[in-house]
């Protein structure tokens, strides 16, 4: 059988991830930690979204691991970056992965990974993508998924789909599914991946969701940066400008970098004002600024972004 025959039937029942299809892992070593609970450094947020599923089920949305890992053989430069990284991010992602996919498997049907699984691109970080979801993944790319060396690449990252066309063929053979756009309907509800890793979207993508819409399911939208909303703008900004800071009014920051992309450049500035009036539209998931916060975004949608997995964070969500 070959990949795409393999993922048509492991899909065939479902999609996302499902936990059934999951590795299992070691439980905690009870004589090391005698008294302590399963699971207790995982922080979870919980919604229930009203989607109208044929049957309810539940998804363990994550995003943001930023795996580390290169192999001795691998360049200085990579080297370099394990070590300043690793130091980053406090150098637990890995268990934390492991944790949030142990209890997944134990607590809901189905696991969604909205990019940023790896920090930068490495023969170790895919061969642990491939550890963990093997065939079984299904979710979006982040931005460091199509970043080679982070700031110490040459010719220096740009931020748009020619420095996405450098590697792209390669993270497409990595990742089991469309990078681009993808979707898979689990009890009558459809749930489409989608690449804005910049903030944008193409007008090829746009067109793909349309054809999407017009199987007249109801739709989760997943992607890895957030569509701009006040709150969304206002609690991403006090937590990477302001961290430690109380604050001060209620203003909303001017938007900057993928945001002001989302309000400035047309095809993505339509493509939101289009999903702001689509009723099927009914959650975004998404990742990227390492906060857990939601907000409205339109009349039947609420925007619902998760707080980093390498913090141990995730959001259980249900649908109905």
């Amino acid at each position: 059988m070959n990949r795409r025959d393999f993922l048509k039937s492991a899909f065939a029942g479902g999609a996302l991830i499902a936990t059934s299809k999951l590795p299992s892992f070691g439980e905690d070593d009870p004589s090391v930690f005698p008294l302590r609970g399963q699971f207790e450094r995982m922080s979870l947020g919980y919604a229930t979204v009203y989607v109208g599923a044929t049957k309810p089920f539940s998804v363990l949305h994550i995003s943001d691991t930023h795996l580390c890992e290169a192999y001795p053989d691998e360049s200085e430069t990579k080297q370099k970056l394990k070590d300043i990284r690793r130091k980053t991010f406090g150098g637990r992602q890995e268990e934390a992965l492991r944790d949030s996919l142990s209890w997944a498997k134990k607590n809901v049907d189905y696991v969604i990974h909205t990019g940023d699984l790896i920090d930068w691109q490495s023969r170790a970080n895919f061969d642990l993508v491939k550890k963990y979801f093997g065939d079984a993944m299904f979710g979006s790319l982040g931005n460091h998924e199509f970043t080679p060396d982070m700031w110490l690449s040459d010719p220096k990252e740009t931020n748009d789909e020619p420095w996405k066309d450098r590697t792209r063929a390669q993270l497409a053979a990595i990742y089991p599914f469309d990078i681009s756009l993808h979707s898979q309907v689990v009890n009558g509800v459809n749930f489409v991946t989608m690449d804005d890793v910049y903030g944008t979207v193409t007008a090829g993508q746009v067109e793909r969701f349309r054809a999407e819409v017009r199987k007249g399911l109801p739709i989760v939208l997943c992607m890895h940066v957030p569509f701009f909303t006040d709150d969304i703008w206002r609690a991403t900004t006090k937590f990477w400008r302001d961290q430690g800071k109380r604050f001060v009014d209620a203003a909303i920051p001017p938007p900057k970098g993928d945001y002001l992309r989302q309000k400035e450049e047309p095809v993505t500035r339509d493509f939101i004002a289009y999903l702001k009036t689509e009723p099927l539209l009914k959650a975004i998931l998404a990742g990227h600024e390492h906060v857990m916060v939601q907000d409205r975004f339109s009349p039947t949608a609420e925007e619902f972004v998760v707080g980093a997995n390498f913090m141990f964070c995730g959001r259980e969500v249900l649908f109905i």
